[in-house]
């Protein structure tokens, strides 16, 4: 088949010279204004778009002609249109060109050089389809939805194969943002239960007054407002799996109920006398160190080991090497294409910060920043400045080696105290240091104490 070319142009005779001229090998489309040309483009797609800035109701302005290149730039980024415009027109077409036209012929046209200026754009054109292709044909595979190539990664694969095929509770420890829940959701679907419900609730979610009835359902007339009987979340996961996530947060009544459901897969209903028996697989998770909550009296030791059966350890980011960029490109390619612009790359700047992040947030950070600069990226290209991350030249704005290093400790213990809640201990735990050392390191950064 012939590569499809839209000529746009109000005048009729310079339509049917151009067709005449370059029917042979292409096949020619003809608009005659902006409306025409945004409906043969959105049902034809043609490879090259030929666009006269001079259209009506206004010939004699080129509004008309930049909000049709606008148009068919809205309906495909990637679309390739050459602009023709008269030489008095020039600083029109250059403007169109910073606007997204792939270049422009200045009339009378040689039809030499459009041919050749044709033959090239599409030339073009097939190479960027090809390299779009080729990038998805390459996407690393998922495992259950779950993206890392790095150690640590595929040995919590690992760890999901084996205790998935098990009935075995299983704790998932890791920060916020890691992907505890899409953890607890593969190994659901490897488990012989997977045509069975997964139900989670968030146990930090709900007052702690609604999270009994919420998690072992309620009678009719347990307590104002409870008009008729109701399940219960643990009641409707019945023959499938359970997640509770942030099970440290459990208040302690309701941590002997569950041990007690754990141990015989036996509980009652608030304000029910009946036993009520459902088996279940519970996977728990949590980001904080419930061995630490055991020690302090805050969490049920006996609970704890229930749980604790399998342990599984989901990594920070910061800790996943390569997976940072394997994961942006994924969300780059994911939220791109929602939001029609299938042609947005990384700046190597761009890539290179978010390596250097220290990820506070882990995968959903990444997720929430790459998805924000996909929606307010102007150009085609996504800087660390859409990403909202510390480029290399402020860092490399430091007087000294000295000065840089600090630049980024400074960041990221401010960063972890936020996510402490201001907590020292809990924070130099995750930093991996000492707490008199993160008192050192603060004073000599200059971070005040809150």
């Amino acid at each position: 088949m012939k590569p499809k070319v839209l000529i746009v142009d109000d005048d009729e005779e310079i339509r049917v010279q151009m067709k005449w001229a370059l029917g042979q090998q292409y096949d020619v489309l003809l608009a005659e204004d902006r409306a025409g040309a945004a409906n043969i483009f959105r049902s034809e797609r043609p490879i090259v778009t030929l666009l006269d800035l001079g259209l009506p109701p206004h010939p004699n302005d080129c509004g008309e002609g930049l909000g049709a290149l606008s148009d068919l730039l809205g309906i495909d980024e990637t679309a390739k249109v050459i602009v023709i415009s008269g030489q008095g027109e020039k600083k029109n077409a250059l403007q169109a060109v910073g606007a997204g036209a792939y270049d422009f012929l200045c009339k009378p046209i040689e039809m030499e050089e459009l041919k050749f200026l044709l033959s090239r754009c599409i030339y073009v054109a097939e190479l960027e389809k090809e390299f779009r292709q080729l990038q998805q044909s390459v996407r690393p595979a998922a495992f259950e939805d779950m993206l890392g190539g790095s150690p640590q990664m595929q040995a919590v694969f690992a760890y999901i194969r084996k205790v998935a095929k098990t009935t075995a509770p299983v704790l998932l420890l890791g920060e916020s943002g890691s992907g505890k829940e899409m953890a607890a959701l593969a190994i659901h679907r490897r488990s012989a239960r997977k045509e069975g419900p997964f139900v989670a609730i968030n146990c930090n979610a709900i007052p702690e007054n609604l999270l009994e009835s919420e998690l072992f359902g309620h009678e009719k007339g347990a307590f104002t407002g409870a008009h008729t009987h109701r399940k219960g979340l643990i009641e409707s996961a019945a023959g499938g799996s359970l997640f509770l996530d942030e099970i440290g947060e459990l208040p302690p009544a309701l941590q002997v109920k569950l041990l007690r459901f754990l141990q015989e897969q036996r509980f009652q209903r608030v304000g029910g006398r009946q036993e009520i028996q459902i088996e279940t697989r519970v996977i728990a998770a949590t980001n904080l160190d419930l061995k630490q909550a055991v020690a302090d009296g805050k969490f049920r030791e006996d609970l704890y080991f229930r749980l604790a059966v399998v342990v599984i350890k989901l990594p920070p980011l910061r800790e996943r090497g390569d997976d940072v960029i394997v994961l942006a490109r994924e969300f780059l390619h994911k939220y791109a294409a929602q939001n029609g612009k299938p042609s947005l790359t990384f700046t190597p700047e761009a890539l290179r910060a978010a390596n250097r992040h220290p990820w506070p947030g882990n995968v959903r950070e990444l997720q929430n920043r790459v998805k924000r600069a996909v929606i307010m990226a102007d150009g085609k290209r996504i800087t660390e400045k859409d990403l909202e991350l510390f480029s290399s030249s402020d860092v490399a704005a430091a007087a000294t080696l000295k000065e840089a290093r600090e630049s980024v400790e400074r960041e990221l213990i401010q960063q972890t105290l936020k996510r402490h809640l201001g907590k020292v201990t809990s924070a130099a735990a995750e930093l991996g240091i000492s707490r008199p050392t993160l008192y050192e390191l603060m004073e000599k950064l200059g971070i005040a104490r809150q």
